[in-house]
């Protein structure tokens, strides 16, 4: 007869672990062939005990369960389109997820299949490639979206980074969002995100521009948008334009506007540079950096504008008079500094020196 006893041992100490953990043992009882012959009854059996597992009490299972999953395999993956997160540089910057996903992975869609097959061979991934790029999505997508459609489970990379941010599969994405199929984001590394989370900069609220337009015309405008917004503006900059684009952005941003040039992120000769948007242009005048780059700069700052007391804008508007202007002349260039309606500016003037001039000019 084999009779075996599961028990719990008192719970390990939380200084031992930072999680609390039960530990739990099995008895088992087995009769002896030589004490039959030799023992009394009573001790025919030699109980032995071991240790069972340990594991949170929460979530106690047991590990005698022989249909229960091995901890690192996550089962089947749905069908569907995986957005999957590469390395910018560092091939170790990958993570367990995506690796499964690209092996489980009917087909890939690569951007440059030369380039993702390293990735692939480093990691001894044998599923299909497939090229995927800006020049032939759209007479891609109709055979993807059959494959997906059929049940198939496909997988987008991009050379570098996520998919579909500056780079092919937003509209992929789009396409399987209105066909109804799964969009799954598998994340990963983004040259965007490393660079403003180590620039220095506000991290609180921030402008994702990317490439700006190749038009002269285009890039001003949007340009201009950006330097007058308060939140942390951040481009991507091909090397052979960065100084066109400083000579753009000091003279919109302003000299002394604060920025970072973090190039070749995660690689071997990863920099970043930190200065204002002059030293910048002067730094690299006669240097040319190599590589990516991802260019931030400050916000426009914000300061409150206080209001005027009356006494001070009774002064300026006095000290201007004195000067020879008109009334009228002196509210307008008193209401051009301040926030403040010209109507009240005006009706103070009329008030402290309506007397001594012709008021009779409307400035409103």
């Amino acid at each position: 007869m084999l009779r075996i006893t599961i028990s719990r041992f008192p719970p390990v100490s939380p200084a031992t672990l930072s999680t609390p953990v039960s530990r739990w043992s099995i008895t088992y009882q087995c009769p002896s062939m030589a004490a039959i012959k030799l023992s009394p009854p009573s001790t025919l059996y030699h109980p032995r005990r071991f240790a069972l597992f340990f594991c949170s009490d929460s979530h106690a299972t047991s590990s005698l369960d022989s249909t229960q999953e091995p901890p690192s395999k996550q089962g089947t993956l749905k069908s569907g389109l995986y957005l999957v997160g590469t390395p910018i540089g560092n091939l170790e910057d990958i993570t367990l997820r995506a690796l499964r996903v690209l092996r489980s992975a009917d087909v890939i869609l690569a951007e440059d299949t030369r380039h993702s097959g390293k990735l692939l061979h480093h990691y001894s991934i044998k599923t299909p490639l497939l090229s995927y790029h800006k020049f032939n999505e759209a007479e891609r997508e109709q055979s993807i979206l059959k494959r997906l459609i059929d049940g198939e489970i496909v997988a987008l990379i991009s050379d570098a980074g996520t998919p579909g941010i500056s780079d092919p599969g937003s509209e992929l994405a789009k396409l399987c969002v209105e066909s109804n199929i799964s969009v799954i984001p598998i994340p990963g590394p983004s040259a965007f995100v490393a660079a403003l989370s180590a620039s220095g900069l506000s991290t609180i609220e921030f402008t994702f521009v990317g490439f700006l337009p190749k038009n002269a015309s285009a890039r001003r405008e949007r340009l201009m948008v950006s330097a007058n917004e308060a939140a942390t503006q951040i481009f991507y900059v091909p090397p052979h334009k960065l100084s066109q684009f400083l000579e753009e952005t000091s003279s919109l941003f302003g000299d002394s506007r604060r920025c970072v040039m973090a190039r070749e992120i995660t690689k071997m000769h990863e920099e970043f540079w930190r200065g204002t948007l002059g030293e910048a242009q002067a730094a690299f005048l006669d240097r040319q950096p190599k590589g990516e780059i991802t260019f931030l700069i400050e916000g426009k700052a914000t300061s409150e504008v206080e209001t005027p007391s009356e006494a001070q804008l009774e002064n300026e508007l006095a000290e201007l008079i004195s000067n020879g202007h008109t009334l009228s002349t002196a509210v307008k260039l008193v209401a051009a500094g301040t926030s403040m309606k010209k109507k009240t500016i005006y009706s103070l003037a009329l008030r402290k020196f309506g007397k001594q001039h012709d008021a009779g000019d409307d400035v409103v």
